[in-house]
């Protein structure tokens, strides 16, 4: 006999089921789902890693998640991202110094002089010219 990784209830088995019949979801909860329903029908993780071309710490996890908290483990966790490096004043105050006018001798500010005179006015401490062009970017200013 083999091991049966996995039990479903039959509301959750038909829930499965019909989220598959439904042909609206996404590759990777569609992998989850299908694992689920294969672990159910008795198959191993490895053949499951295979049949799916899924990894097989993904099959293990999500086994382990599944034990823990039921069909949660089909629905995507909240990524964090990368924080912002400027909050909204400093951004504020990129923009507020691209529409001043331009230096004398200059005709329009450029990235270099925006960012080296933005840490020359002590605004920010540091800035590179990239960074000030997507702030720049982002609010639609316009530097001339």
């Amino acid at each position: 006999m083999r091991k049966q990784h996995i039990k479903l209830s039959e509301k959750e088995h038909s829930y499965l089921t019909t989220l598959t019949s439904q042909g609206q979801l996404k590759a990777r909860k569609y992998k989850r789902v299908m694992s689920l329903l294969l672990l159910d029908e008795g198959k191993t993780m490895s053949e499951v890693s295979n049949l799916l071309k899924y990894c097989y710490p993904s099959i293990v996890n999500l086994k382990k998640n599944f034990l823990a908290s039921r069909l949660q483990c089909l629905e995507e966790k909240p990524r964090p991202g990368r924080p912002t490096v400027f909050d909204g004043v400093e951004r504020a105050r990129i923009t507020a110094l691209a529409c001043s006018s331009a230096p004398a001798g200059r005709s329009y500010w450029s990235l270099r002089l925006l960012a080296d005179k933005a840490v020359e006015l002590k605004l920010l401490e540091s800035i590179s010219h990239t960074q000030v062009q997507n702030i720049l970017k982002k609010t639609n200013s316009n530097r001339i």
